[in-house]
């Protein structure tokens, strides 16, 4: 058992409409003593920043390359991090003296698995310099170094909280993050890990809604309770390849595209994709070594209504019950930024962040770069 420390967690996920934050205090293994959480959007200007920063980013080769305005814009999302820290700390009565390590997760605007590629932009040393904490930063290269698929990393995370599952939920159990890209955890009985990315999560519906509405999303799932599903939209998206291969692979936000505009009616759209998310989760579960009995759900999609019944009824065919993470005691909100802290803590232990049963790396290896104040 190491020291136990307090850290922060830092996440800005695909569906690049905010910044999470946690606050956790760990010791990068059993010990988890959750605290505060919090939420910062992001206004339209940094969303469209955002954009802009994934169409240049598909011309870079070598991770360290930033084209054209892509330094620009990580310096703007570090410097945008940085104020939430500060907010954070200011809202909840501490000092950056009170932290030990921030892990900082930055902007994925790149993830290209097959030719080990993957690029998060955010300035580790500038958040450092700018926070007055060390930082933990760019977690996900030293995996791919090593023959992973650089995602998914929170599965460690999962595992410590599922040891605190309550009884009353029948195992095995998986856990879901419902993000812009689903991915499963499953534990099992003698702590055996495997993870991967189960599919589009959030970001079809996002893109879809954002592309007629203008709005970043179906809020509280308005817009898909008023639509119907369309069986043959499911099933072209369902013959896709990565639900058919023999090896789990991580996914790019490219690698699925909503319907073309036209295609079927806006409510129709945003239902079917709902509905895509669970099927796709459940297809990617029949890969797991035993059929799932919980699926606690965390993320973002936890919060749509419509996904989380869809998913539950197609589960319940399969003899499975979903549960929102807050069912199981859990703050499914904060659950990614907690994992980036954990993760932060393990990278300063030297401890593994991911093994071959999560992201298919060669041996356990650990992760991570230090940005010392």
């Amino acid at each position: 058992m190491g020291e136990v420390r307090t850290a922060i967690g830092l996440m800005s996920g695909t569906s690049m409409d905010g910044i999470d934050i946690a606050l956790l205090r760990t010791d990068g293994e059993s010990i988890v003593r959750h605290g505060p959480s919090g939420y910062f959007p992001y206004d339209r200007q940094l969303r469209a920043t955002w954009q802009k920063a994934l169409v240049t980013a598909k011309s870079i080769r070598r991770r360290d390359e930033r084209p054209d305005d892509l330094g620009e814009a990580e310096r703007k999302l570090t410097l945008a991090h940085a104020a939430s820290v500060k907010s954070f700390l200011y809202r909840h009565g501490l000092s950056a003296q009170n932290i030990d390590v921030i892990g900082f997760h930055g902007q994925t605007v790149l993830h290209r698995p097959d030719d080990a590629l993957t690029v998060q932009i955010g300035d580790g040393p500038l958040l450092a310099e700018e926070t007055g904490i060390d930082v933990v930063y760019d977690m996900r290269a030293n995996d791919m170094v090593h023959g992973g698929q650089g995602a998914p990393l929170i599965p460690v995370y999962h595992a410590a909280l599922a040891a605190n599952l309550p009884p009353q939920f029948e195992t095995p159990a998986v856990f879901v993050n419902i993000g812009g890209i689903s991915n499963l955890t499953y534990i099992g009985e003698s702590g055996t890990l495997a993870a991967f990315d189960s599919g589009p999560g959030n970001m079809l519906i996002d893109q879809w809604i954002e592309a007629h509405t203008g709005k970043a999303y179906d809020k509280g799932g308005a817009t898909a309770a008023r639509g119907s599903v369309v069986p043959s939209l499911v099933s072209r998206y369902m013959e896709s390849p990565f639900f058919s291969a023999n090896i789990r692979r991580s996914l790019d936000r490219s690698d699925f595209m909503p319907p073309a505009k036209g295609e079927v009616s806006l409510e129709d759209g945003a239902r079917t994709l709902a509905h895509l998310t669970g099927a796709a989760i459940l297809k990617s579960a029949s890969y797991l070594p035993e059929g799932v009995k919980t699926y606690v759900v965390c993320g973002g999609g936890r919060l749509n209504p419509v996904i989380m019944g869809e998913f539950s009824e197609q589960a319940a065919k399969l003899g499975a019950a979903v549960i929102a993470a807050e069912d199981a005691g859990f703050d499914g909100g904060a659950m990614e930024a907690e994992a980036w802290a954990y993760l932060a803590v393990r990278s300063l232990r030297g401890l593994p962040l991911t093994y071959p049963g999560t992201t298919g790396v060669t041996e356990p290896v650990t992760g991570g770069v230090l940005a010392r104040v």
